[in-house]
């Protein structure tokens, strides 16, 4: 078993949804943080989806607020990602959010 520490960074620079990052195959994360920044100095909000290996979507945070020039920490708990899955966010509003998701990949 080999176990790497990584990050996936998006700047959302669209209001389409955007995939931050998708799993290998054979390969399992334990995603530890999901920091989201606006950087625009206005309020915006953000939607954040998990699709797993049979396109079944699951919404994470659903039109979350992140208040102007802040950085919300959205994970409370760790969460586990499978093969082949993919996590995707889409901005109410284009250039204002940055997401960085920290996670440990085994395989």
């Amino acid at each position: 078993m080999t176990i790497r520490y990584k990050n996936a960074k998006v700047d959302l620079t669209t209001t389409n949804a955007t995939d931050v990052f998708t799993m290998p195959n054979a390969t399992t994360a334990v995603i530890k943080s999901i920091l989201v920044s606006e950087d625009s100095g206005n309020a915006d909000t953000i939607t954040l989806t998990l699709t797993d290996s049979a396109s079944a979507i699951f919404s994470l945070f659903k039109v979350k607020a992140v208040s102007a020039n802040t950085t919300v920490e959205l994970l409370t708990a760790p969460l586990v990602l499978a093969e082949s899955e993919k996590i995707t966010a889409k901005a109410a509003t284009a250039n204002r959010l940055h997401v960085v998701v920290s996670y440990m990949e085994i395989s």
